[in-house]
């Protein structure tokens, strides 16, 4: 199948706004083969009943599709009924949740903008400094690294080197004001692991390839 795109405007992708359908979606997408319920179930820890409501949900929207076959070796009688698997109907969906990410670029931009009118200093510098400070407040909010990326958009995978960062919470915005935005998210990843208290990872760029302009990766000593 050739990569499909649903922007933010086609109707389907209301289906995703629930938590629980984005988390059921993001399994499938990242799956190489169907999954059932009761695998999505073990996966995420959800009620049977919850799972199903919500896979039913995006079937009808048109973000899955079903398809129906026997698990397992066992064949012939008494090898049980076919299993029903789901499978994403496309391979993205170009939208970003939750939307609180772009009100926060948009309060730290306006923050940095007045921040420059008072003080004479440039926008840019003002909103590297803001953005490691509110950072510094998500840090401290989290805890922990791995709970502040996750709670604000950024998708933290572990690899062989540290943390992946799966989603930019401020992708359109990078897409059209590239230096402006990366520079507040790499402000913003400095202030949260300093919050965090965090001296096992460093902000380093990832490959221009990957979902997010930064990548977190253990710190030598």
């Amino acid at each position: 199948m050739n990569p499909s795109s649903i922007s933010a405007q086609d109707p389907d992708v209301a289906a995703l706004a629930d938590p629980v359908r984005r988390s059921l979606y993001r399994a499938l997408i990242r799956s190489p083969v169907p999954l059932s319920r009761d695998q999505l179930v073990r996966m995420l820890n959800f009620a049977p009943s919850t799972a199903a409501f919500h896979l039913e949900r995006m079937v009808r929207e048109g973000l899955l599709e079903t398809e129906s076959r026997k698990l397992g070796t066992r064949t012939g009688p008494g090898s049980g009924r076919p299993t029903k698997l789901y499978k994403p109907a496309v391979d993205e969906v170009s939208v970003s949740f939750p939307a609180r990410e772009y009100e926060l670029a948009a309060r730290l931009l306006a923050s940095a903008i007045e921040a420059s009118l008072v003080t004479g200093e440039p926008v840019e510098e003002a909103l590297r400094t803001i953005a490691y400070r509110e950072g510094q407040r998500l840090g401290l909010l989290a805890g922990s690294t791995e709970k502040a990326l996750a709670d604000n958009g950024y998708e933290p995978e572990a690899d062989a080197q540290g943390l992946v960062l799966g989603n930019c919470p401020f992708h359109r915005l990078a897409k059209d004001h590239t230096r402006l935005v990366c520079g507040l998210n790499t402000s913003l990843l400095h202030g949260t692991l300093d919050g965090c208290n965090d001296t096992q990872h460093r902000i380093e760029a990832a490959p221009e390839s990957a979902p997010c302009c930064a990548r977190l990766t253990a710190a030598t000593k």
